[in-house]
């Protein structure tokens, strides 16, 4: 989490509140780490990293809108701004995809 912190940081972005949630309890089965945020002004972040030696896909791309809707149901609000942290190498067509979806690529 302090990865994810510092980097945030870095460009401005001051939470009040993280809390981790665990992919057990949205029903994944996913290695990935999701976090729950609370900016300054009041508004939601839903925060998620992931670890990965192969390249995401366009597959990955619905996958991560998934667990994005469950967390939003598991909550039962929506979030202002969605961000994935991403260590893996990223298909241009997957870039498109989540720029389209709404989410930010750090």
């Amino acid at each position: 989490m302090q990865m994810v912190v510092d980097s945030l940081r870095q460009k401005g972005k001051i939470y009040k509140k993280m809390l981790e949630v665990s992919p057990k309890e949205l029903g994944i089965r996913n290695k990935i780490k999701i976090y729950k945020a609370t900016d300054v002004s009041g508004y939601f972040w839903a925060i998620f990293a992931v670890s990965q030696k192969s390249r995401l896909l366009m597959k990955d791309v619905h996958k991560f809108e998934e667990i994005y809707n469950k967390l939003t149901l598991y909550f039962d609000h929506n979030f202002k701004h969605k961000i994935i942290f991403i260590d893996a190498p990223l298909c241009s067509k997957a870039q498109k995809a989540f720029k389209e979806a709404g989410w930010k690529i750090q």
